[in-house]
């Protein structure tokens, strides 16, 4: 009898959720959509990295409401779903916020008793743009940064029983100077709608009262060693750090250091990671104080090293793992029809991975967006090269293509300076252990592009594990480790750099309109333009030879646009809504694999 009562009051708690939620407006939706439950959103652990056993997840129905500036909300306008953006259909919102406007997040919690004794964190994956928080009517801290993680020790604002949480969000979109890809105010062409507040895991964690708050993995193929720094929340290095590393549940390697100081782990004959063996080795890391052990986490890392060189004939190439390896990949916006920013599901975000992976592409350019954690870990896991392009923002200075650059470039403010290089320093710190990114692309299309060798010098010292590509298909300069050309629809190359590698950053674009799977149904467009699978693929194939022979002139990259439709864009290999792959995909897979191919042996 008690368990058919607990049968029916979770039945009735979850009707009731239904009963306050439902996806806004008409437009295509994906098939994951419509497994969503109010109650359990997105409820995998958000950071595969460095993952504890006790955390609690916050997604769901929050209260919202829209107020002017400046204004807080006596009264609520209804439920959100959390992380969905409050743009999107899947938010049960589908509002517009802009610039004159805050919007305002609250939700009630309690902590377990279990926690009794611990320090509680509130992490936040991701909020675009500027937000503030408070707990139990307590500010407990800021952010600004659309794309990256952050976190707020709020022990000491939390009372016994329930705890009350406030957030709130403003987010100027392409009227301010802050990163923002592809968000515009008045979406059109290849500008998207805007995506503001959450949109991004919200959850807490218990960690003891010293703790380890991040870890750094480094390896280093040349030494076969992987070093790890591990950073505690204490300025006081008190205690020691054990590294542990596992291939399956075989112990590999093992050290310890004084806290504050790197962890050397050598293993003889690591087993490598590659697109076609992505192997991961798992990690533990202890914090160990007078003999016990007070805080562990969970990660992984692999060996490998990006690079690049001469091949027999003198020509630059990108190297994985010190042997050539041409890098093929589709333009990978990120974009869902229902969520915007955000995948409806896990499973969803897997997607396009796989359908990538099964196409026979090795790489994928994640254009102008960050994505979650979790999407890093399957590229990890799967065997994908990411290059990783900084969001856009501020507006952009003259674009030349074919030369190098002659003109003046953006001169931005110095707020919107400092801004440019505290987000690529917190976004190249939230990326920087997962084996699979590559290449960081710090520009595109001139797309506010400033002070261009300064930003690379930068940024190749800040890591010099990675490449950097230093501005792709916009104002070329002599700095990096690419010249990046853009071309459409057709592969061609303008110019030809001997001294760096030489990359098709973008080209493609066929499109084909599937009707029923449209965003806008009588307002799309793609470079070019066929009415059948079979059509786009003869042109993807055509394209794909001549790619082949300007590999052998000097190509040591291509990046195919694009994963999907995106919104009025129809130039996906699936439609926006990924019911339909609109390509013959064994034709695909056959032309790309060849080309990934092409530079083994030389």
């Amino acid at each position: 009898m008690k368990k058919t009562l607990l049968a029916l009051t979770a039945l009735t708690m979850t009707l009731g959720a239904f009963a306050q939620w439902a996806p806004a407006g008409d437009r295509i939706r994906t098939e994951w959509s419509e497994k969503i439950d109010p109650q359990n959103v997105l409820p995998e652990y958000p950071r595969p990295q460095m993952v504890r056993a006790e955390w609690q997840n916050l997604n769901g129905l929050w209260d919202y409401a829209i107020c002017p500036l400046g204004e807080a909300p006596d009264t609520f306008d209804g439920k959100i779903l959390v992380p969905f953006a409050v743009e999107s259909s899947l938010s049960g919102v589908g509002k517009r916020l802009g610039q004159e406007n805050e919007l305002w997040y609250e939700r009630t919690f309690e902590i377990p008793a279990k926690w009794n004794g611990r320090r509680v964190l509130l992490h936040f994956g991701a909020v675009d743009w500027k937000a503030d928080v408070w707990v139990n009517g307590i500010a407990v801290g800021g952010h600004t940064g659309g794309y990256t993680p952050f976190e707020f020790d709020i022990t000491q604002a939390l009372q016994k029983g329930q705890n009350t949480l406030r957030v709130r969000v403003w987010d100027p979109t392409d009227a301010g100077y802050q990163p923002r890809g592809k968000q515009v105010n008045r979406p059109e062409s290849i500008w998207y709608t805007p995506v503001s507040g959450i949109w991004q895991t919200v959850w807490l964690e218990a960690v003891p009262q010293q703790y380890i708050r991040n870890v750094k993995i480094t390896p280093d193929l040349d030494r076969n060693t992987f070093r790890t720094e591990v950073a505690l929340n204490t300025s006081s290095d008190d205690g020691i750090v054990e590294v542990t590393l596992f291939d399956g549940d075989t112990e590999v390697g093992s050290a310890r250091a004084l806290a504050g100081a790197p962890v050397e782990i050598k293993v003889a004959n690591p087993k490598l990671w590659s697109p076609a063996s992505p192997f991961l080795y798992d990690m533990k890391v202890a914090l160990i104080r007078n003999g016990r052990k007070i805080d562990e986490v969970a990660s992984y890392t692999a060996m490998r090293k990006f690079s690049s060189g001469r091949d027999k004939d003198g020509i630059v190439r990108l190297m994985l793992n010190n042997e050539p390896l041409f890098q093929f990949g589709p333009l990978d916006q990120g974009w869902w029809p229902d969520g915007l920013y955000t995948a409806p599901t896990d499973e969803a975000l897997l997607f396009d991975v796989v359908k990538t992976k099964e196409l026979g592409f090795n790489m994928i350019r994640k254009h102008v967006k960050v994505e979650p954690a979790r999407w890093y870990y399957h590229c990890d896991r799967l065997g994908m090269i990411v290059w990783q392009d900084m969001p856009n923002g501020d507006n952009g200075p003259q674009w030349q293509m074919e030369k190098y650059f002659t003109g003046e470039e953006k001169i931005r403010s110095a707020v919107s300076e400092n801004n440019y290089r505290k987000e690529w320093k917190e976004i190249i710190d939230f990326l920087y252990s997962a084996p699979s990114v590559g290449v960081w692309v710090p520009f595109n299309e001139a797309w506010g592009q400033f002070k261009t060798p300064e930003i690379v010098e930068w940024t190749k010292a800040y890591d010099p594990s990675r490449l950097v590509n230093p501005a792709s298909g916009g104002n070329h300069y002599l700095v990096g480790d690419m010249l990046d050309l853009h071309h459409y629809p057709q592969p061609a190359m303008a110019l030809l750099d001997t001294n760096r590698a030489t990359v098709l950053g973008e080209y493609g674009g066929i499109g084909f309109v599937v009707q029923g799977h449209l965003w806008e149904p009588d307002r799309n467009w793609g470079y070019v333009r066929f009415n059948s699978a079979k059509e786009v693929t003869d042109e993807y194939v055509k394209y794909a030879g001549m790619l082949e022979e300007l590999i052998k002139r000097g190509f040591a990259a291509a990046v195919y646009t694009q994963t999907t439709d995106v919104e009025i864009e129809v130039n996906g290999l699936m439609t926006y809504d990924r019911k339909v792959v609109k390509v013959e995909p064994e034709r695909i897979r056959e032309a790309n694999v060849r080309i990934c191919n092409s530079l083994n042996g030389k």
